[in-house]
């Protein structure tokens, strides 16, 4: 079977021929370690590694040997088990405002039931999002996602059909890394915001020096709930998120990715008084929010996670992974500007990208002031000679060794000398 025979056979079973990830023209055999082989035998540094999850690489021997042991004993029961609830204990202790969990299966469900666990708890309904901010796929978060009409704040723009009105009434845009159109938006909403939701690292985008801090503020003066979506940032930038490494505690905040080890798992975690509204016998009916899950908090992915977490706790893995960053960042850096290539690295060591600007991104209309078509013919050249990235981010693993790292910069390199010619 070839990729061409494969891509024919989607075609007749997928829309668009692909699961909505990645182009679907494009098929992975297999993965090991920091590699990964398409259909047709062509190998790959993988810089996408799963889109994030697979941050010790793929097939870690331990991890595999906790998930082989546990497959021995059971898949999933749809009622508590230790592994899980062992490893929601160590989320407790390891990220500052979880002071109680709530497993889901993916990240978008995570941010879902987060917005609508601030509004159980405020009773309000409205929701604040900033433009380009990426929550999943909930009809909330599908608010001005990424935008081609750029209108005026705080008017939201739905990325899909099947959005409904009323939805729309309900959510409030704002830029990301500025704080006078929120503060004015939230001043005419008074009283009716129930959330603020937020990624501390918006796709690629760093928050500024004491942003993430001046929202806490805002959010504590107003009382909304603020919620960081830490399905990338947790356990990635630092052992404890965002929440360690920028020393600012939300109310709420999700989880996912790298807490199931490269199995479906997900949580939203958080203080306990809004938890609550998850136990009927604490909040009444009126107050109950109804959250089930066929595979939530299901034993597999839960001792994957907990080997993943045992991993990263011992000593040197964060500057190990930052030094790799580090290094990949040098390369893009040193080489594009060689070449007199206008460019701006963004993000952090453990995922970053190459955006074609001279303008300084620090909000989503900054972004799009890049060479998209620079971009694609970048990445489409990095591919060619080896790269497995995504369009517009490039993840970080552990697995990544002297010999990836000497290949990955001849390939940009090679990427570079396209964009010179």
């Amino acid at each position: 079977m070839n990729q061409s025979e494969l891509t024919s056979r989607a075609h007749q079973v997928l829309p668009a021929g692909s699961f909505g990830n990645f182009d679907a023209a494009f098929a992975i055999r297999q993965g090991h370690g920091s590699r990964v082989w398409d259909i047709d035998g062509n190998e790959y540094i993988d810089c996408l590694i799963g889109s994030g999850p697979m941050l010790l690489g793929h097939g870690n021997p331990e991890v595999l040997e906790a998930v082989q042991e546990q497959l021995t004993k059971g898949m999933t029961f749809f009622a508590n088990n230790e592994p899980a609830i062992a490893l929601a204990e160590e989320i407790c202790r390891a990220v500052a405002c979880a002071e109680q969990i709530r497993y889901l299966s993916t990240g978008g469900e995570a941010d879902m039931y987060a917005m609508r666990l601030a509004r159980a708890f405020t009773g309000r309904d409205k929701i604040i999002k900033f433009e380009g901010g990426y929550h999943g796929m909930s009809s909330e978060a599908q608010m001005s996602l990424a935008p081609s009409k750029l209108v005026n704040f705080p008017t939201p723009i739905p990325d899909s059909a099947g959005i409904p009105q009323s939805v729309r009434d309900d959510v409030l845009i704002a830029p990301f890394n500025e704080t006078e159109v929120l503060e004015s938006l939230i001043e005419n909403n008074k009283g009716q915001i129930a959330a603020l939701i937020v990624e501390p690292m918006q796709r690629t985008i760093p928050a500024k020096p004491g942003y993430l801090q001046e929202l806490r503020k805002i959010c504590t003066r107003s009382d909304i709930v603020l919620i960081f979506d830490e399905v990338v940032t947790g356990f990635r930038v630092a052992y404890g998120g965002a929440q360690e490494k920028y020393d600012v505690t939300p109310d709420l905040c999700t989880l996912g990715k790298l807490i199931g080890g490269g199995f479906p798992l997900s949580a939203v975690a958080g203080r306990a008084d809004i938890m609550a509204h998850f136990d009927k016998n604490k909040v009444g009916s009126d107050g109950f929010l109804m959250q089930v899950g066929t595979l939530s908090g299901n034993p597999v992915a839960s001792v994957a996670g907990l080997k993943t977490l045992e991993i990263l706790r011992r000593g040197g893995q964060y500057e190990k992974l930052d030094a790799i960053g580090e290094t990949i960042m040098k390369m893009f850096r040193d080489s594009l500007s060689k070449a007199d290539i206008a460019h701006q690295i963004i993000g952090l060591p453990s995922v970053m990208d190459v955006v074609f600007t001279e303008t300084e991104i620090s909000n989503y209309r900054e972004f799009m002031t890049g060479d998209s078509d620079k971009a694609a013919n970048f990445n489409r050249t990095l591919m060619q000679s080896g790269v497995f990235k995504a369009p517009n981010k490039l993840y970080v693993s552990l697995a990544l060794n002297e010999n990836d790292l000497g290949e990955l910069e001849q390939c940009i390199e090679k990427a570079t000398q396209t964009l010179a010619q």
